[in-house]
This record gives structure tokens, sequence and C-alpha cells, in this order.
């Protein structure tokens, strides 16, 4: 994996979260080498690379954190969950259970250390194995919809759309706050310009 650092306009901090074995390791193998490995180990908490996109004439740096899933890591990475720009919440669809735990775990962790920039994704991996799903699309975009969060449905395996994954939530990112950034810009020059109107017809 590439981990080389260039200079970028922006750096977004992206950081994958869920249960053990349910493929975040592979997903980010699959986006950045195009590799999928089916023995791949589960990471140790602490990881990241780097992505670089071009995105509306910006040149944006994903800095990529693998974390961990197994319960004996969860207080460290805790750590890693603060000032997180785009949070990738991931599922996977045969396992009921996965789904449970995004829900009443993973979901509160990264919410409860970041403000609202932040752009969450919920993310249904494996969806090569769907005639195997337990977690109904429907149900998860309804979750996904009632968070404000990108729905995708993915496959490491198959490298099924994990480069719309993390393209849509850049985007999503770069909306939600740069044009949110744009508009306080234009508001304070407009009560700066009529501060200087009045200024102007006081003497």
């Amino acid at each position: 994996m590439n981990s080389k650092k260039v200079d970028a306009d922006i750096e977004l901090k992206v950081v994958l979260v869920g249960e053990s074995g349910i493929g975040k390791t592979c997903i980010i193998r699959q986006y950045l080498e195009k590799q999928f490995d089916p023995n791949t180990q589960t990471s140790m908490p602490g990881t990241y690379l780097h992505k670089f996109l071009n995105v509306n004439k910006k040149k944006i740096s994903l800095d990529i954190w693998d974390t961990a899933g197994q319960e004996t890591y969860k207080s460290i990475v805790k750590n890693f969950y603060k000032n997180v720009s785009i949070g990738i919440l991931v599922y996977d669809i045969t396992l009921s259970e996965s789904f449970q735990q995004l829900k009443d775990y993973w979901y509160e962790e990264l919410v409860s250390v970041n403000d609202d920039s932040m752009v969450l994704a919920i993310v249904g991996n494996k969806s090569d194995l769907m005639e195997n799903e337990a977690v109904s699309q429907q149900e998860a975009e309804e979750y996904a919809n009632n968070v404000g969060a990108v729905f995708q449905l993915t496959s490491a395996k198959e490298n099924f759309g994990i480069e719309e994954l993390f393209e849509n939530c850049t985007k999503k990112y770069l909306e939600k706050n740069y044009s949110k950034q744009n508009n306080q810009k234009k508001g304070q020059t407009f009560l700066k310009d009529k501060k200087d109107e009045k200024k102007k017809n006081c003497c």
C-alpha cells in the first residue's frame, strides 16, 4: 500500500469501523491496491495509508485508518475516532449481528466524539454473497437515511461499489463543509459591506 505523503489542498481523516472479520481491511486493500486476499489478517489498530483524489479542482488526501473490530481492541481504537472527516461503518450482509453492533455500538462511538462536519457511510460488504443475505438492503438503507448517512453495498472480492463509496463520501464532505464555509464567508462579507455603508452614511 502506498503510504507516501505528498502536498494536498485538503486532508481528510477516514476511518473504517465494525466487527472483526467483515472485510474492512479487504475493502481498503481493494481500493488502494486492486487486490483481494481472502486470508487477509485482522489489522492491528492504528494502521493508516493515503489515497489521493482530484475533486472539484482540489487535491484531496484521504488518510485511511484501518481499525480492528475485535473486543480486545475496542478501548485502544477509541483514540482513533476523534477528528474524523469520513466515518465508514461496515457490516457483513450475511451476519445480522454485525449490523446490530453497527447500530448499537459503532455508530455511537463515532458520533459521540465528532461534530456534525463528519460524513457517515453505512456499508454492506460481501454483496457477492447476496443469496445468503441476512440484512435486507431496504432495512440498511432506511437506517442510513435516518442517521443522514451515505449507503453503499460493496464486495471487496469483486471490487464492487468501493470506488464509488470513497468518491461519494469525499464529494459529500466537500459539499457539506466547504459550501457551508463559503456561505458563511459570503454572509460575513455582506455584513461587513453593510457596516461600511453605515459608516459612510453617518458622516
